[in-house]
């Protein structure tokens, strides 16, 4: 069953839509465990601060014990849906991935808008040190995984390719 152009492209902005919503309630979440302590950096847990992986895959943020949980339950939870219905699909592992990417970066951007130690005026550089790489006047990780999730949630919505008739 193929559902028309309009339902797929609804489906994913309701999709991207709640994936705020539970990005507005996790980043309260975080204020509430943080503080004004971001990256975990008051929390009793581990930290790696410095290893090549890091700046390769993790922006050269530090690693620490609540992140190693956080992250992976995070993209499960997302992933959840397809569990849950016993369905699994490339059209739905795409929207899921980009369901992880929105979240983190609207998560991040607003736990230092909704953060009283912080907002806007402290989101900068010298102030989130943690963030090491910018692009103007964000986080690089913000403009590259905006956009990859855009990517993917309209690869997500669109249709499935259909074979050119008289082909074998």
């Amino acid at each position: 069953m193929s559902h028309s152009p309009r339902r797929r492209i609804v489906a994913a902005l309701a999709t991207a839509l709640f994936t705020l919503v539970l990005a507005f309630f996790f980043a309260h979440v975080e204020i509430e465990i943080e503080g004004p302590h971001g990256w975990a950096t008051s929390l009793p847990t581990w930290r790696v601060e410095n290893h090549w992986l890091l700046d390769l895959f993790w922006g050269g943020r530090a690693m620490t014990g609540y992140h190693a949980w956080v992250f992976p339950f995070i993209a499960l939870f997302f992933h959840f849906p397809m569990v849950f219905r016993g369905f699994w699909s490339w059209r739905a592992q795409v929207r899921a991935i980009a369901c992880v990417m929105l979240f983190w970066v609207a998560e991040d951007g607003l736990w230092f808008v909704l953060n009283p130690a912080f907002g806007l005026a402290r989101f900068n550089p010298v102030d989130v040190p943690w963030h090491r790489h910018w692009w103007g006047p964000a986080p690089t990780d913000y403009w590259v995984f905006g956009f990859l999730c855009i990517l993917l949630f309209v690869l997500s919505a669109m249709p499935k390719s259909r074979p050119v008739k008289g082909s074998s």
